[in-house]
């Protein structure tokens, strides 16, 4: 599919915009967040697909598999911690 639509620059704040009308987003796909990217003098919006995190845990998997667990950044105990229950 090939749409042409020509629109115009506006000012919004100390930025500039462009409305895109909410059936074309729709269209494609973009709900809040989209990839902007320059490629050869052009700019392209895309929609984000991926969800938060998503591929996080077989990332995590790898890296563990690769390298091992490492060294825990924070201690479960620290050394001067008391270890006895909270008194009210």
């Amino acid at each position: 599919m090939f749409l042409f639509m020509e629109a115009n620059i506006i000012k919004v704040g100390n930025s500039k915009g462009v409305i895109l009308p909410s059936k074309l987003l729709k269209l494609i796909g973009i709900k809040d967040k989209v990839i902007i990217e320059i490629i050869e003098n052009r700019i392209m919006i895309s929609p984000v697909d991926k969800k938060v995190r998503e591929g996080w845990e077989n990332q995590i998997k790898n890296e563990v598999e690769n390298n091992g667990h490492g060294e825990k950044l924070i201690p479960d105990v620290f050394s001067d911690e008391e270890l006895e229950d909270w008194k009210w």
